[in-house]
Formats: structure tokens, C-alpha cells, sequence
């Protein structure tokens, strides 16, 4: 078989890389298709997977929108040519280029609030993936599993922390240190949202570094380090996990790193507009867990923080949670290989429950989008 991997965030390289080999090794061809989105190439480069690019795109909102007709041109040129036999992918790109080369897809879903591009991509795939904590019902092809994304490339029995992250990063075997992850907020399901603001950052990065160093991820390069008493995280992306686990804290508006911290046992705190009685169920979930505190207001951060930094007992606290949090939680990438060979029986791949299942048992219930 032939399998066709869409890889739009550098999110989707670190999801799909170990089904891709996966499969390889088991003797079927795989190709992937990528955006130029941040480091979403050099990620592919590191891990040494072959792929064409469909297009680009910025970290603002009208730079996707303006290339979106370029994008699908080459889409469907290039699907065309390469005529796989599955499409995997997260959103309508996927969705869409199965329709074009009338091939099933695959998408794996985890943001309740993209209700747009669920709406242009749900009906066209054969099968919907979501974690459980998704509080959506996406129709009859909508199934859920125990995890989230970030379980196929940060499952225990995957992921293996570096040891010497802390020499490449310049810091001490003791020196606490904090990650600082700023969203651009550029993505389509972003109108109307903001995080941690211009106005924000500075003081939270001075109040910060009297307890840490403190290193920042700028989504989009605005942030002037001459300004501020912090470090630019300037290794390869591919060593991110690495330096997260190691981590102190991790303070971010963003959503993907908040949830890979939280799966390496690393406190995480995450402050943005999305946070809120609606918020995505994934961070409902996690922080009912104790592994992710949300924060709607930006000041209450610090006093959040500082605690966490001064009280020796935070790490093991964190780490034991999070061992106890995984032991139920599937490595995603053994569900994506069975689902890739079994897609005609679906109803037969482990781990795996029709969504309108649960929802059934918790009609009534805010759970049940």
C-alpha cells in the first residue's frame, strides 16, 4: 500500500515520523507532502524523511489565505501523480486531496474550536480521530482514542530524553530554568484570540528570571532580547523535547507545547483567551490531572510560577502524576499503523471507540458536543 502523509505544522512531523518508518519497515511506500510553516522542513530534514512541498505559508492569518489557492493548484497536481492508496492527514488539505484523487483519508483532530475547518473536512474522510477529551461529535466515521496527538511521538515507550540537552543549552546540572513559548496567533481558529501580549512579556520575563533563566521560543521573532533578561531557544527544533523535559516550568499561550510538557511531567502553565468553561477538552482534561494549570488572566502567572520554581518537591510531584496520567494513555503511533492496514475494519483496531458510542452514555452531560 501506498500512504500519503499531509505535514502542515511542524506538530504533524513529530505525529506522523514514527508511523511513517513504522510502515516503511513493514513494506509498504509513503510520501509526504509538507507546507513551508515555521520549521516544519527542518524538522522532515532532521528526521530524514523525503517529501515535496505543496507551498508556504507565514505566521499571520492572510498569508495562509492569500497562497490557499497555489496551495490546492499543487495539491492536486501532485496527489494525482503519486496516487496513494490512503490519505493521512489533520484538516482539509487532507480531507480535500481525497476527494481530488478520490482517496480515502484519515484525519486526526484535537481542537474543538477550528469549528470551520472541521465543517470542510469532516465529511469527506473516511475515518475522524480524536482523543476522548474531545467534546465534539464529528458524525458516524468519528473515533476516539485514550491520549492526544502528542502520544504517538512523546509515549513512554517512544520518547527518551537526551542527558546532555543541558550542556547544548549552557546551563548547570542544578540551574533551574524556565521555557517562555510565545504563540504568533496566526492560524485561521486564532481570529479574535490573544495570549501574552507586548505589554505582558516584559515584566513576566524580569519577574521570572530573578528565580531562573529563562529561555524564549518567539513563534514569530518579535521579541527584542536586548530588552529583557532572557535567552533565545536557538538549537535545532528537533532538540525542543529534550530541553522541555529538563525544564523548570513551561509558561506559553500556546496549545501543543502545553500538552507535551504536561506528558513529560513538566509543569506547565498556559494563559490565553481560549481558556474558559469552553475551553478544549484536552486541557480540561490535563489539568484536572494536575499536569497543566490555565490561566486567563496573564498576571496571575507569576504568583502561579514561583511557587513552582522555590518548592524543592515540584519535579517529583509533577513526574509522578504524569506516570500515573500515561499508564492508561495508547501510543498513538501503534493505533495509526493498525488503522493504516485495517481501515476496512475499523471497528476491529484496538483502542479505538465510535465516538457517538460515548456519547451516548453521557447524553446530558457537558462532555457531549
Amino acid at each position: 500500500m501506498h500512504y500519503l502523509f499531509f505535514t502542515n505544522t511542524p506538530a504533524h512531523v513529530h505525529m506522523y515520523k514514527h508511523v511513517i518508518r513504522k510502515l516503511r519497515e513493514r513494506g509498504h511506500r509513503t510520501s509526504v507532502l509538507a507546507r513551508d510553516y515555521g520549521c516544519t522542513l527542518a524538522l522532515l530534514d532532521w528526521e530524514g524523511l523525503d517529501y515535496t512541498v505543496y507551498g508556504s505559508c507565514g505566521t499571520d492569518r492572510r498569508s495562509l489565505f492569500t497562497q490557499l489557492p497555489g496551495h490546492y493548484y499543487r495539491i492536486a497536481r501532485t496527489v494525482r501523480r503519486l496516487d496513494p492508496g490512503l490519505i493521512f492527514g489533520m484538516g482539509a488539505y487532507g480531507a480535500h486531496a481525497g476527494v481530488l484523487s478520490r482517496t480515502p483519508s484519515v484525519l486526526v483532530l484535537d481542537s474543538e474550536p477550528t469549528s470551520l475547518d472541521h465543517a470542510i473536512s469532516t465529511p469527506f474522510a473516511r475515518v475522524i480521530l480524536t482523543p476522548s477529551a474531545f467534546r465534539k461529535d464529528l458524525g458516524e466515521s468519528h473515533y476516539t482514542f485514550e491520549g492526544f496527538k502528542e502520544s504517538a511521538y512523546l509515549h513512554p515507550s517512544v520518547f527518551e530524553p537526551d542527558p546532555t540537552i543541558r550542556d547544548e543549552l549552557g546551563v548547570g546540572p542544578d540551574e533551574q530554568y524556565v521555557i517562555l513559548r510565545l504563540n504568533a496567533f496566526g492560524s485561521h481558529h486564532d481570529v479574535g484570540k490573544d495570549g501574552l501580549t507586548p505589554a505582558v512579556r516584559g515584566p513576566l520575563i524580569e519577574n521570572l528570571a530573578e528565580h531562573a533563566t529563562v529561555f524564549v521560543s518567539d513563534e514569530d521573532d518579535s521579541l527584542d532580547f536586548s530588552t529583557v533578561p532572557a535567552r533565545p531557544f536557538d538549537l535545532h527544533p528537533a532538540k525542543l523535547h529534550d530541553a522541555l523535559a529538563e525544564a523548570s516550568v513551561l509558561v506559553a499561550d500556546t496549545q501543543t507545547m502545553v500538552t507535551e510538557a504536561a506528558l513529560l511531567g513538566t509543569p506547565a502553565i498556559r494563559s490565553n483567551s481560549f481558556v474558559g468553561e469552553d475551553d478544549m477538552g484536552n486541557f480540561l482534561e490535563l489539568e484536572r490531572a494536575g499536569l497543566v494549570v490555565n490561566l486567563r488572566d496573564a498576571t496571575e502567572i507569576v504568583d502561579t510560577a514561583i511557587p513552582l520554581l522555590t518548592d524543592d518537591e515540584t519535579r517529583s510531584a509533577w513526574r509522578q502524576r504524569r506516570d500515573a496520567y500515561v499508564e492508561d494513555m495508547v501510543n498513538l503511533t501503534d493505533v495509526l499503523v493498525e488503522v493504516a492496514e485495517s481501515l476496512e475494519t475499523i471497528e476491529s483496531v484496538s483502542h479505538l471507540r465510535p465516538a457517538r458510542l460515548r456519547a451516548e452514555q453521557t447524553r446530558g452531560g457537558k462532555n457531549v458536543g
